[in-house]
């Protein structure tokens, strides 16, 4: 039966342009009754096997999970006061969904006799792998606990599901109330034209002249790195650094929110017998402790503020003495930084800005994953929730095995970020009609690009790196082979594991094979330069120093504010402790970037943050096998057979081994940081 309801018929060619805020609580009503009816039945049958009770309850749980996963993605692309309102009111109830069936007893008792049984040892590793993980999640959501604390589990995940939801909407609303308008370019100095085209867009969006600019990514990045009016710098420094806070408005104020979501899961982590959060979030990730996590991002930081003073002295003297600025602020730095760049490496990155225009940018990429893998993303007419988004199908010798949604510019009622997540997975259905076929995987790739201006966007090389970053989550996702759902694609796969195939991706991007053949000069159609790749590539560790210890800084404070032993824990003050063993540039105490760090508070990075620079040792190493081999096609052959084709079905420690032959070593990492020994010593 085809349902009017667009959420209720959500095929492989999901209809986004018929969805409607007054369709979402219709819909999760009746896909959560069909489901709770299902699995009922489920628990009746007299016999235990995996299609009628795993296969199944993942059947059950995908029909709820995809019609909630559009819901939610719609509310972080294009949110609309009714679109949230709906979407806030469902999320205790559907979290209560999900938490039911992970405590529910009866199915855990029918997980259980699979795993006893000795047919298990007939079920594929990808199915061992799955129900293995079924059973550790039954226990993280608290099955083996008694009733009553059963219920108070429940009620921390859905009271916790709604303070995300509230944390990331109240950044979304600080950044879009704020803007300021001029009449005329004369206080915009410095800016380059790209940007000013952007600002009088933004303008003319809203019927009117000028110039008009937000805190979205693109419009302040380019206003902190570019404009030479420092007051013009500081107002949106200070307002971007208020976000979320008492000093932006005190009905978006994350503080509370803050010490809450702390609360909760310290409870959850004492409920299931964990000392704190940190460590229960380590249960499914590579590293075995908190202590470790602690040990080896103090270490990171050890090794680079010394190239961080260096890179702060470099800039206060620079400042100083070429440009008569005596104190450096936060929000001079980026400005001095690019001073420095240009005056040291002879080009800014807006002039590198002008080779890259989108379109030409997609090209490259794709070919480039083409030469990787051999396959090719063919555009294709589909919905669309926004007329910037794109379609594209992955096809393999000539058959269609996959799909990504392309949303790449910012715009209002959009999320700040970048990131990628999925509308199916791969997956192999055995019951009905559907017997033996394989549902393809389905990817949404966000980020927020400056939008296009006359037709065009063109991108820095910046932006360059978050595209093929989130590419490589994407391609992550798209190119597994494993036909179990939760551990195909990234499904699965240890959290601090997950951001090899992305970081991996980055390397490519500083390849001038690769540069050269999307690039295209805004004025006369030119390649980039030799030359000029020259200098950029001389400029890639610029301020290495500087970036390290400040992702040092997200990383001890997520992991420190997680491990306390009593709530409501002082985070504000664990994060000036932090600051001042780590950070090199002063901040002004009205700095509250913990109110709008979104990562750890509502985007599933808790105790996690530190993933990013533990998959960078696994990712630089993997990209040092291309290097060594000088081999694209049949390197990247293993790899996608190795690491991208398996997904969770093995753990990431073994994916690795298998194709590097060893454990995963630091030299690679380091020595793409320019925080090598060889570079300290010199």
């Amino acid at each position: 039966m085809t349902h009017t309801n667009a959420l209720l018929n959500l095929t492989d060619i999901p209809a986004f342009d018929a969805l409607d805020a007054a369709q979402i609580a219709p819909a999760m009503q009746t896909v959560m009754a069909e489901a709770r009816a299902r699995i009922a039945a489920l628990k009746e049958l007299p016999e235990t096997t995996w299609d009628n009770t795993v296969e199944a309850l993942t059947d059950i749980s995908e029909r709820v999970g995809r019609v909630w996963g559009v819901i939610a993605h719609i509310n972080s692309v294009a949110d609309t006061p009714a679109w949230r309102e709906a979407y806030n009111a469902l999320i205790p109830e559907v979290t209560l969904f999900f938490t039911e069936i992970a405590q529910d007893e009866a199915l855990y008792a029918r997980f259980k006799a699979i795993r006893a049984a000795d047919a298990f040892g007939q079920l594929s590793a990808a199915q061992q792998k799955k129900l293995n993980n079924d059973l550790r999640d039954f226990v993280l959501s608290g099955a083996e606990l008694p009733q009553q604390e059963q219920a108070r589990f429940a009620e921390l995940q859905s009271e916790g599901a709604a303070l995300a939801a509230a944390f990331s909407q109240n950044v979304l609303d600080a950044t879009d109330a704020f803007a300021v308008y001029f009449d005329d370019a004369a206080a915009l100095a410095g800016l380059p034209e790209s940007a000013l085209q952007m600002f009088a867009a933004a303008a003319e969006a809203e019927g009117k002249s000028g110039y008009k600019i937000g805190l979205q990514a693109p419009h302040y990045l380019a206003v902190v790195q570019f404009a030479d009016n420092r007051a013009l710098r500081e107002k949106l420094y200070r307002a971007y650094a208020a976000r979320a806070s008492e000093l932006d408005d005190a009905a978006r104020d994350n503080g509370a929110n803050i010490d809450r979501i702390l609360a909760i899961a310290a409870e959850e982590a004492q409920l299931l017998g964990y000392a704190d959060y940190a460590e229960l979030s380590l249960v499914t990730k590579m590293a075995d402790s908190p202590q470790q996590v602690l040990a080896f991002l103090r270490e990171m930081a050890a090794r680079a503020k010394p190239f961080a003073e260096r890179d702060l002295a470099e800039l206060t003297a620079f400042a100083r003495e070429s440009l008569g600025e005596e104190t450096l602020q936060p929000w001079d730095i980026a400005y001095y930084s690019e001073k420095l760049r240009e005056a040291r490496y002879a080009f800014s990155e807006e002039e590198v800005k002008q080779y890259f225009p989108a379109s030409r940018v997609l090209e490259g990429l794709f070919a480039l994953v083409n030469d990787l893998y051999g396959v090719e993303f063919v555009a294709e007419e589909r919905p669309l929730w926004h007329p910037d988004v794109r379609y594209f199908s992955l096809k393999k010798n000539g058959a269609v095995i996959g799909g990504v949604y392309l949303d790449l510019y910012a715009r209002g009622g959009k999320k700040s970020g970048a990131w990628m997540n999925d509308y199916c997975g791969r997956r192999r259905q055995v019951a009905g009609s559907l017997n033996g076929e394989v549902q393809l995987p389905l990817a949404y790739l966000v980020c927020n690009f400056a939008p296009p201006v006359e037709g065009e966007a063109w991108l820095s090389h910046q932006e360059i790196l978050t595209l093929f970053h989130e590419t490589g989550h994407g391609l992550h996702h798209l190119l597994t082979r494993i036909d179990e759902l939760g551990v195909a694609g990234i499904n699965g796969v240890e959290w601090d594991a997950v951001e090899l195939p992305s970081q991996f991706m980055e390397n490519f991007a500083w390849e001038y094979d690769v540069l050269a053949a999307m690039s295209r000069h805004k004025q006369d159609g030119s390649r980039l330069p030799e030359s000029l790749f020259a200098k950029m590539l001389a400029a890639k560790n610029f301020q290495t120093g500087l970036f390290i210890v400040r992702q040092m800084e997200f990383g001890l404070f997520d992991v420190s504010i997680y491990s306390a032993k009593t709530q409501p824990c002082d985070w504000r003050g664990i994060l000036q402790q932090i600051r001042a063993e780590v950070a090199v540039v002063p901040q002004i105490p009205e700095n509250r970037f913990a109110q709008s760090f979104s990562h750890i508070f509502a985007g599933g990075y808790a105790a996690g943050y530190y993933s990013y620079i533990w998959a960078e040792v696994l990712s630089a190493d993997v990209y040092a096998a291309f290097e060594e081999e000088n081999d694209r096609a049949a390197t990247g052959e293993r790899f996608w057979q190795e690491i991208l084709s398996v997904g969770g079905s093995r753990s990431a420690a073994e994916s690795f081994r298998a194709f590097r032959g060893r454990e995963p070593q630091a030299d690679a990492l380091l020595r793409h940081l320019g925080l090598s020994d060889a570079v300290e010593a010199a």
